[in-house]
C-alpha cells in the first residue's frame, strides 16, 4: 500500500464537499503538470460509481480513473475499488478547524511505487491549495 496525507486548514464540511462534489474535483484533481480533469461523475454511495476523465493538455493522451465505492462514512471515510480491482481508502480526521486527509491505495505494477506516491501526493497537495483558497 502507498500512503499520502496532508492537513487542510478548513472545516470538515468544506473539505468533504470539495473532495466529493464534481464541480470542485475538476479544479484540484491534477497529478502531473500538463494534465487536467475534463469531466467528473461521482455517485457518492456504496455501490455508486466514480469516473474522472484525465486528459493531457495537448489532447494526445487520456484515460479514465474509475471505480465503485465500497464504504462511505459521511465526513469520515471513503473506500473504493478501482476497475482493475485495486482498493483504496481516504480518511478524514477532524481536529478543531483542520482536517487531516490520509489516502491509502494499492499501486499498479507497471509504474514505480515512488512515482505513484509522488503523483498522489501532488493531487492531495493541489487539493489543499484549492480548499484553503476559499
Amino acid at each position: 500500500m502507498i500512503t499520502v496525507q496532508n492537513t487542510i486548514n478548513a472545516s470538515i464540511d468544506q473539505v468533504w464537499n470539495f473532495w466529493t462534489l464534481p464541480e470542485h474535483i475538476q479544479n484540484w484533481n491534477i497529478a502531473i503538470e500538463g494534465w487536467y480533469t475534463t469531466a467528473v461523475e461521482n455517485d457518492l454511495k456504496v455501490g455508486g460509481k466514480f469516473k474522472y476523465k484525465m486528459v493531457k493538455k495537448d489532447t494526445s493522451l487520456s484515460f479514465d480513473f474509475e471505480g465503485l465505492y465500497t464504504k462511505i462514512e459521511n465526513l469520515s471515510v471513503i473506500e473504493y475499488k478501482l476497475l482493475d480491482n485495486r482498493i483504496g481508502k481516504v480518511s478524514f480526521e477532524k481536529n478543531e478547524n483542520q482536517v487531516k486527509i490520509t489516502e491509502d491505495f494499492e499501486p499498479v505494477k507497471e509504474d514505480s511505487e515512488s512515482m505513484q506516491e509522488e503523483w498522489c501526493q501532488t493531487v492531495i497537495d493541489n487539493f489543499k491549495k484549492y480548499a484553503e483558497a476559499f
